[in-house]
């Protein structure tokens, strides 16, 4: 599978209130919490896309109002797991 590499034209770079050595990083978080919110990536791949860790990335959802995306079968999974089930 290929990297996707996103172009940035160097105004909208010039514009963002990020400071250069941040917008990296800003850019992608902002990109992971809209795929995640729109539920076309998983709460794991958008954390990994916004390189940061599953309880940083839950804050961040958190912060901004973001609805988890949680169905049955994740509870039953995690109450499992949680019981020693598995």
């Amino acid at each position: 599978m290929k990297d996707l590499i996103l172009t940035v034209p160097e105004d909208v770079l010039q514009a963002a209130k990020v400071p250069p050595s941040e917008r990296e990083g800003e850019f992608l978080k902002e990109l992971a919490v809209a795929l995640y919110a729109r539920n076309i990536l998983s709460l794991g791949k958008a954390r990994s896309l916004a390189k940061m860790t599953r309880w940083e990335f839950e804050e961040l959802l958190g912060q901004r109002q973001i609805v988890r995306h949680y169905d049955e079968a994740s509870l039953e999974e995690d109450l499992q797991y949680g019981l020693g089930y598995k």
